[in-house]
């Protein structure tokens, strides 16, 4: 094969390539969820529902999940100066994946009034899938640290998942490694993207290959007129 034909036939291979990772996206599906905290708070217990919308963003091998709240939960019975509060929560993860993923945020950015809703900022965390499959993302325990109090506001109505991501486990380990023996180098098998880019490295192997063995042929040549 020609090198105008190797060359067309890679960029085919890596034009396909694109196309199916870009048909092999992961989906998401998102919904407003209402959750129920109950908190027990310093002067006694208060409870409070707030919409929760979880996001996903993909992020390097990961995701960046960010949590919000869209209404205010508790109250402090005195005003909260700025940078006074300090709120944290996790996220249960279900579906092929399980255990949780700790969120967090920045302080308050404003002062907040005594005995007024406190307003959560977007809490954020980096979720990196051990699992293939749907993985669900569900409002977990909320925590409010604030004036050297804890405040731990729990759900109690079970709320379901305010996010579904169909996710990919990450390959891990670094590069793929290579056996002993006659084995060889090995094509690393993590995707379409990965295939297209070890085809290309093995085209330029053979160009390679091929040049040095058109040169030492044409060397061996000239030898055999000399010595003629």
């Amino acid at each position: 094969m020609s090198y105008r034909k190797r060359t067309a036939a890679l960029a085919s291979a890596t034009a396909l390539a694109g196309s199916a990772v870009l048909l092999a996206a992961p989906a998401a599906q998102a919904e407003v969820v209402d959750v129920n905290y109950q908190c027990k708070t310093p002067i006694g217990d208060k409870s409070a529902v707030s919409p929760i919308d979880i996001k996903g963003v993909r992020s390097g091998a990961g995701y960046r999940i960010t949590m919000s709240w869209q209404k205010g939960v508790s109250s402090s019975p005195v005003e909260l100066g700025k940078g006074a509060m300090n709120p944290s929560a996790t996220v249960a993860l279900g579906g092929a994946d399980s255990g949780t993923l700790t969120v967090t945020g920045p302080p308050n950015q404003a002062a907040i009034p005594a005995d007024t809703p406190i307003t959560i900022s977007d809490l954020s965390g980096t979720y990196t899938p051990k699992k293939t499959g749907k993985v669900t993302f569900t409002a977990g325990i909320l925590t409010i640290k604030a004036l050297g109090t804890t405040t731990t506001c729990i759900p109690s109505n079970d709320p379901g998942p305010s996010l579904t991501l169909d996710v990919t486990a990450s390959a891990g380990g670094g590069a793929p490694q290579q056996g002993g023996g006659d084995s060889g180098a090995q094509l690393p098998r993590t995707g379409p993207e990965d295939s297209a880019i070890a085809l290309g490295t093995l085209g330029g192997t053979v160009l390679l290959a091929g040049a040095a063995g058109a040169l030492w042929l044409t060397r061996r040549n000239q030898a055999a007129r000399v010595r003629r």
